[in-house]
């Protein structure tokens, strides 16, 4: 299948879909909010004021306020949708995207099946390691071309908004991801042969913590795949500090701030204490809900922090199931010994569920998975005090 060569410009803001739902009218954001230290898991179902969720409305409420408190903490803001004009040509679309009269352009190339499309697309964080079904295409993403790892303010994402720019990495990379979908939605199916409307995101290692981001915080995508993203991503912050004072190497805050710039500046002064901080990573993987997430990881890597990553996950279910979308959202961790980024074929039919299921529309595939090998006794009750509400 190729695609028609093709330029198109049109605003952001004009796709079909919203990159970020509005905040609820009454839902108020209070940026000066304090809140009580807790060694637990935040509880997902409270307002910073006090109030109880007990509707779906108010869980959008609550969504905002977690993402306002991950990008002010942790992340650095993902400024508002730019100027952006897409043209493809040869299996590469060509993205530019203009603020503020300045430009930065990068490309991405397409790998699509055979047929006539349109057909859906999974974004992959410079390539995939996971098996990518018939029928889907690949889209291979730059990354680190929009933000490097070291040194920090490095890439196209700070050639835009400047190199002291309070994004982090990860935050810039759910930025270019979102340029990316706004492009496939310009050039529309007819010119690319893609659903916009069937995406999927993907990557491993310090991609799955980015890929997780870009879920996260852009809601035109319908599924998302982080690969063994350990801490930092699936992984939640208060486990994996407990891993580590009992001695176990593991990836925690303390280390990753001091290495690679994935994380907004702000996020050292809550580091190594981050039992300060209103949420944790099972609320990140909440703002995807009601979409769908399957956590892929590998229990044979002490430094992933294998009970931290499926923990979390549980905790992050309990809200899914709240939302009556319990198998939106699976866990599937498998020992592969010290194999990075290799998944074994053991977890292949969970993927397969996901991508026939979430993407391909066959919607009576079982997905309901949530599974470890681990050599560790998960005790749901030593992090969580909180219960499931059914939200109306």
């Amino acid at each position: 299948m190729k695609f028609h060569q093709a330029t198109l410009l049109c605003l952001a803001s004009l796709g079909t879909a919203q990159e970020v739902s509005p905040t609820p009218t009454g839902c108020t954001i209070d940026p000066s909010a304090t809140y009580a230290k807790s060694a637990k898991l935040p509880d997902p179902f409270l307002l910073a004021d006090g109030t109880r969720l007990s509707t779906k409305d108010a869980w959008a409420c609550k969504r905002a306020e977690i993402r306002d408190q991950i990008q002010r903490y942790e992340l650095g803001p993902k400024p508002t949708a730019p100027t952006v004009s897409a043209g493809a040509s040869g299996g590469k679309i060509t993205i530019t995207s203009s603020e503020g009269g300045k430009s930065t352009s990068f490309a991405v190339t397409v790998k699509l099946p055979g047929g006539t499309g349109p057909v859906p697309a999974v974004i992959a964080f410079e390539g995939t390691s996971i098996p990518v079904p018939t029928g889907v295409a690949t889209v291979t993403f730059p990354n680190h071309e929009i933000a490097a790892d070291d040194p920090r303010g490095k890439g196209k994402f700070y050639d835009l908004y400047g190199a002291t720019h309070a994004a982090g990495g990860l935050m810039a990379w759910a930025w270019g991801v979102s340029r990316v979908v706004d492009a496939l939605e310009q050039l529309g199916a007819d010119v690319i042969k893609v659903d916009a409307k069937r995406l999927a995101v993907t990557g491993c290692s310090r991609n799955g913590k980015g890929a997780l981001v870009a879920g996260a915080f852009d809601d035109r995508i319908a599924l998302v795949l982080p690969q063994e993203g350990g801490s930092g991503g699936p992984g939640c912050w208060r486990i994996v500090a407990d891993i580590k004072r009992n001695g176990t190497k593991t990836e925690d805050a303390t280390q990753i701030i001091t290495g690679d710039s994935w994380f907004a500046t702000a996020f050292t002064q809550y580091v190594p204490d981050t039992t300060v901080l209103p949420y944790d990573h099972h609320m990140l993987m909440a703002l995807v809900a009601p979409r769908a997430l399957l956590v892929i990881e590998n229990s044979g890597i002490d430094y992933l922090g294998p009970i931290s990553t499926f923990g979390c996950s549980v905790a992050a279910r309990m809200v899914y199931e709240s939302l009556g979308a319990r198998d939106a959202l699976g866990v599937s961790q498998a020992s592969h010994g010290t194999s990075h980024c290799s998944m074994p074929s053991s977890q292949n039919p969970e993927v397969a569920a996901f991508f026939d299921k979430f993407l391909l529309g066959q919607e009576s595939t079982v997905t309901d998975v949530q599974k470890t090998d681990g050599k560790f006794t998960w005790f749901a009750g030593q992090w969580i005090d909180w219960t499931t509400t059914t939200l109306s």
